[in-house]
């Protein structure tokens, strides 16, 4: 009873000296935030202990106490690792200390004095958190409230790259990169007008991440670009690490395999849905950028469809079909027909089909089941290997694991080369996300196929049109491409017309610019009318 007792009072000391720290921690965090929206003192000494209360246990925030001219005393804070200390100490603390600054004012040094380009006022301890942040460095002197953001920003950044998911035959090689200001420069030399809007937003209740919203004026619908602008303006969150964290919460239906929006590292494919009258996101930290609104069509399209000759893409567009539709319904349609519709298949198949599986102890279903989870699991590992062994261990995995399993009997020949054939089908879709989409639907249509025949296939992919059917993205209809009743629409759909042909933008863009070049009979007036 004593040894109870006492171990009662002990949890009841922890638990009331847990409920202590964690009142002074909340207190402590509720005057960090009123200090951040104060105002600036006039003098250095007490901005520099705000400051440091602010940061407190951050070692990489430097301060900079100094003399300007010798005589007024001045603070430069700045955030090692983020901003240019080898610019600091040559264009800004050697200009300023020297003993002739000591008669100018201090906005007169800074206009005649420093070689900074950008040069903000603050006049807040939020902005100047915010400019700490962002790699700048926040001057401070006495008797003055208001001090000085100077743009230093530096830091280490990955090169422009090839991209690695979409690596393509023509066209530009350069990849967005996770640095915001380089992505946005990317779109800026290939649209130079500047109808290129970009407006910066903050996401991220502690990454204060920064969302550029792009699109072109005049060619976007005002009432996509308030609605793209108004979805996120709603997230509450406390980062954003990857552009993924957008896409989910800005989409209309989150449960649905298929992606609302594209994700491109591409500034091209960027740059060609902003001349149809779209909008794209870009993350910092991310080289991913976000396009909505989209179409099914629009998503298992291919830039370099409109980089070759217009027959030469539309024969690759029809092939590229062909083998989605395999790659989707090729093993249920195998195994509905191997199991409940022997008749459809000619005689001398069927006995070679029925030899094959003499010793195969499993039904067509499982055997299709089994395999596909197989090659899925090979796929994924491939991926995560790194990239000198991960190609060999999916290539060599997938031969040794076929071959063992017909000799063991454990599957069946013809089964091996369907899922085969399908594995390969699916590396036509050009979106790495659809293609995940389309390859998970294999799994339920191939258990109806196994379940209820044709019949089980057809209601399956009876649910999924009308799935798509019922999907939007940013209030367009999912197969608007192939719904539309009129032919203008079809260009770009089944096949790809040739450029002079191609002179109307999708419907999504705003309805007053939906021409983006004069009919073939105009501009050859017009160049008629030149000569």
């Amino acid at each position: 009873m004593n040894m109870s007792r006492r171990f009662g009072k002990l949890m009841r000391r922890i638990l009331l000296a847990d409920t202590n720290r964690n009142q002074e921690s909340g207190n402590k965090r509720d005057l960090g935030a009123e200090s951040e929206t104060e105002q600036l003192y006039a003098s250095v000494t007490q901005n520099e202990n705000q400051l440091r209360f602010i940061y407190n246990n951050c070692s990489d925030v430097i301060y900079r106490s100094f003399l300007i001219g010798g005589k007024l005393r001045a603070l430069l804070v700045y955030i090692d690792g983020l901003t240019d200390t080898e610019g600091l100490d040559r264009d800004v603390l050697a200009p300023l200390m020297r003993e002739e600054s000591a008669a100018q004012d201090l906005e007169q040094l800074i206009d005649g004095q420093l070689s900074v380009s950008q040069v903000d006022p603050v006049s807040t301890f939020a902005q100047c958190m915010e400019y700490l942040s962002e790699g700048s460095a926040i001057l401070l002197c006495d008797n003055k409230t208001t001090g000085f953001s100077l743009g230093m920003a530096k830091w280490e950044k990955r090169a422009i790259e090839e991209p690695q998911a979409e690596i393509g035959i023509k066209g530009p090689r350069e990849g967005f990169t996770e640095t915001l200001r380089i992505s946005t420069s990317q779109l800026r030399r290939i649209i130079k007008s500047p109808l290129l809007k970009m407006e910066t937003m903050r996401i991220g209740q502690y990454t204060r991440t920064n969302v550029v919203v792009t699109y072109i004026e005049g060619l976007a619908d005002d009432s996509l670009v308030a609605e793209v602008k108004t979805r996120l303006s709603r997230i509450r969150i406390d980062g954003i690490l990857e552009s993924n964290y957008l896409e989910e919460m800005i989409e209309e239906n989150n449960s649905s395999p298929f992606p609302q929006t594209l994700s491109t590292e591409r500034p091209d494919v960027v740059s060609s849905c902003l001349l149809e009258g779209r909008v794209a996101i870009l993350v910092e930290g991310s080289p991913f950028a976000i396009v909505v609104p989209v179409t099914f069509i629009s998503l298992i399209q291919s830039q370099e469809d409109y980089y070759q000759r217009s027959t030469v893409s539309s024969i690759i567009r029809w092939l590229r079909y062909s083998f989605i539709l395999l790659a989707l319904l090729l093993p249920s349609v195998y195994v509905a027909v191997l199991t409940y519709h022997q008749e459809m298949v000619p005689g001398p198949l069927l006995i070679s089909m029925a030899s094959s599986r003499e010793q195969v102890p499993f039904p067509a279903l499982i055997e299709a089941l089994m395999m596909e989870i197989v090659i899925e699991v090979l796929r994924e590992a491939g991926v995560r290997l790194p990239k000198q062994v991960g190609a060999a261990v999916s290539i060599v995995g997938a031969l040794v694991i076929g071959q063992a399993s017909v000799q063991a009997g454990l599957v069946s020949a013809p089964m091996v080369i369907v899922v085969a054939i399908t594995g390969i089908a699916s590396f036509m879709i050009p979106r790495y996300a659809t293609g995940i989409a389309i390859r998970l639907m294999r799994f339920p249509l191939i258990f109806l196929g196994g379940t209820l025949g044709l019949v089980g296939v057809m209601m399956g992919v009876i649910a999924l049109f009308l799935h798509l059917g019922h999907l939007r993205s940013f209030g367009v209809p999912y197969l608007s491409d192939i719904a539309s009743p009129k032919l203008n629409n079809w260009k770009d759909v089944l096949d790809r017309a040739p450029w002079p042909k191609m002179n109307t933008r999708p419907q999504y863009a705003d309805l007053h610019h939906l021409r983006r070049q004069p009919p073939p009979s105009a501009s050859g007036q017009e160049r008629k009318d030149d000569n």
